[in-house]
Protein backbone atom coordinates (compact mmCIF):
# COMPACT_ATOMS: atom_id res chain seq x y z
CA UNK A 1 0.00 0.00 0.00
CA UNK A 2 1.38 3.77 -1.18
CA UNK A 3 1.21 6.64 0.51
CA UNK A 4 0.02 10.26 -0.50
CA UNK A 5 2.59 11.99 1.25
CA UNK A 6 5.68 12.21 0.21
CA UNK A 7 8.47 14.61 2.46
CA UNK A 8 11.19 16.03 -0.45
CA UNK A 9 14.54 15.51 0.22
CA UNK A 10 17.05 17.56 -1.84
CA UNK A 11 19.79 15.78 -3.37
CA UNK A 12 23.45 16.94 -2.84
CA UNK A 13 23.54 17.99 -6.97
CA UNK A 14 20.32 19.90 -6.18
CA UNK A 15 21.87 21.62 -3.17
CA UNK A 16 25.26 22.62 -5.10
CA UNK A 17 23.40 24.20 -7.99
CA UNK A 18 21.03 25.87 -6.20
CA UNK A 19 23.34 28.19 -4.30
CA UNK A 20 23.33 31.90 -4.07
CA UNK A 21 25.61 34.69 -2.82
CA UNK A 22 23.99 37.19 -0.22
CA UNK A 23 25.77 40.52 0.49
CA UNK A 24 24.77 42.19 4.59
CA UNK A 25 25.84 45.72 5.26
CA UNK A 26 26.02 45.64 8.99
CA UNK A 27 25.92 49.37 9.88
CA UNK A 28 23.69 49.94 13.12
CA UNK A 29 22.21 46.16 12.78
CA UNK A 30 21.57 44.58 15.95
CA UNK A 31 24.27 41.75 16.65
CA UNK A 32 21.71 38.72 17.65
CA UNK A 33 19.03 39.92 14.96
CA UNK A 34 21.78 39.93 12.61
CA UNK A 35 23.15 36.79 13.68
CA UNK A 36 20.06 34.82 13.32
CA UNK A 37 19.34 35.91 9.94
CA UNK A 38 22.47 35.19 8.93
CA UNK A 39 22.74 31.52 10.19
CA UNK A 40 19.20 30.42 8.98
CA UNK A 41 20.16 31.74 5.51
CA UNK A 42 23.74 29.31 5.65
CA UNK A 43 21.28 26.41 6.49
CA UNK A 44 18.95 26.89 3.93
CA UNK A 45 15.98 27.23 6.31
CA UNK A 46 14.73 30.26 4.24
CA UNK A 47 14.22 27.85 1.02
CA UNK A 48 11.40 25.18 0.34
CA UNK A 49 14.13 22.88 -0.30
CA UNK A 50 15.68 22.71 3.28
CA UNK A 51 16.55 19.21 4.19
CA UNK A 52 18.04 18.98 7.39
CA UNK A 53 21.13 16.10 6.92
CA UNK A 54 22.14 18.30 3.60
CA UNK A 55 23.88 22.12 2.90
CA UNK A 56 21.80 23.21 1.24
CA UNK A 57 22.37 27.29 2.45
CA UNK A 58 23.47 30.44 0.49
CA UNK A 59 27.36 31.86 0.95
CA UNK A 60 26.76 35.40 2.64
CA UNK A 61 29.13 38.32 2.72
CA UNK A 62 29.03 40.84 5.96
CA UNK A 63 30.18 44.43 5.34
CA UNK A 64 30.98 46.84 7.90
CA UNK A 65 31.42 44.47 11.26
CA UNK A 66 32.75 47.33 13.34
CA UNK A 67 29.70 49.42 13.01
CA UNK A 68 27.34 46.46 14.33
CA UNK A 69 25.40 47.38 17.35
CA UNK A 70 25.14 45.88 20.77
CA UNK A 71 21.94 46.45 23.15
CA UNK A 72 22.11 46.30 26.61
CA UNK A 73 24.40 48.91 28.84
CA UNK A 74 27.20 46.79 29.66
CA UNK A 75 27.04 43.81 27.72
CA UNK A 76 30.17 44.65 25.75
CA UNK A 77 31.99 44.28 28.72
CA UNK A 78 30.31 41.84 30.71
CA UNK A 79 30.60 39.25 27.46
CA UNK A 80 33.76 37.62 27.40
CA UNK A 81 35.40 35.29 24.96
CA UNK A 82 37.98 32.61 25.63
CA UNK A 83 39.91 31.01 23.92
CA UNK A 84 42.60 27.96 24.71
CA UNK A 85 46.35 27.45 23.26
CA UNK A 86 46.29 23.72 24.52
CA UNK A 87 49.23 24.79 27.18
CA UNK A 88 48.54 24.39 30.96
CA UNK A 89 47.43 27.96 31.70
CA UNK A 90 46.66 28.73 28.00
CA UNK A 91 43.42 30.48 28.56
CA UNK A 92 43.06 33.37 27.21
CA UNK A 93 40.28 36.28 27.88
CA UNK A 94 38.66 39.21 26.15
CA UNK A 95 36.10 40.81 26.11
CA UNK A 96 33.57 41.70 23.34
CA UNK A 97 34.77 45.91 23.64
CA UNK A 98 38.32 44.68 23.00
CA UNK A 99 37.23 41.86 20.57
CA UNK A 100 35.19 44.73 18.16
CA UNK A 101 38.38 47.40 18.45
CA UNK A 102 40.24 44.58 17.46
CA UNK A 103 38.80 42.11 15.38
CA UNK A 104 35.49 43.05 14.90
CA UNK A 105 34.53 40.31 12.25
CA UNK A 106 34.87 37.56 15.09
CA UNK A 107 32.68 38.93 16.86
CA UNK A 108 29.71 37.92 14.42
CA UNK A 109 31.64 34.85 13.32
CA UNK A 110 31.01 33.95 16.94
CA UNK A 111 27.64 34.50 17.16
CA UNK A 112 26.72 32.41 13.96
CA UNK A 113 28.67 29.48 14.75
CA UNK A 114 26.55 29.45 18.04
CA UNK A 115 23.68 29.12 15.89
CA UNK A 116 24.67 26.69 13.63
CA UNK A 117 25.11 22.76 14.20
CA UNK A 118 27.47 21.48 16.34
CA UNK A 119 28.86 18.80 14.06
CA UNK A 120 31.05 18.63 10.45
CA UNK A 121 27.45 20.34 8.34
CA UNK A 122 27.87 23.46 11.10
CA UNK A 123 31.42 23.64 10.31
CA UNK A 124 31.03 23.65 6.03
CA UNK A 125 28.12 25.91 6.58
CA UNK A 126 30.07 28.19 8.85
CA UNK A 127 33.15 28.26 5.71
CA UNK A 128 30.11 29.74 3.39
CA UNK A 129 30.19 32.71 5.77
CA UNK A 130 32.50 35.49 4.84
CA UNK A 131 32.82 38.81 7.22
CA UNK A 132 34.81 41.84 6.68
CA UNK A 133 35.08 45.29 8.69
CA UNK A 134 34.98 47.58 6.08
CA UNK A 135 32.73 48.03 3.02
CA UNK A 136 34.71 46.10 -0.16
CA UNK A 137 34.69 42.40 -0.69
CA UNK A 138 36.41 40.49 -2.95
CA UNK A 139 33.72 38.99 -4.14
CA UNK A 140 32.34 40.80 -7.14
CA UNK A 141 32.31 38.08 -9.67
CA UNK A 142 30.04 36.07 -7.35
CA UNK A 143 27.25 38.70 -8.34
CA UNK A 144 25.94 39.55 -4.51
CA UNK A 145 22.44 39.98 -4.20
CA UNK A 146 21.24 41.70 -1.11
CA UNK A 147 19.69 40.04 1.76
CA UNK A 148 16.36 41.43 2.74
CA UNK A 149 16.37 42.07 6.98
Amino acid sequence: MKTANKCYQATVAEARAARRWFVVDATDQVLGRLAVRVATVLMGKHKPTYTPHLDTGDHVIVLNAGKIRVTGLRKKDETVYQRYSGYPSGLKEITMRTMLARHPERVIEAAVRRMLPKSALGTRMLKKLKVYAGDHHPHQAQQPEPLPL
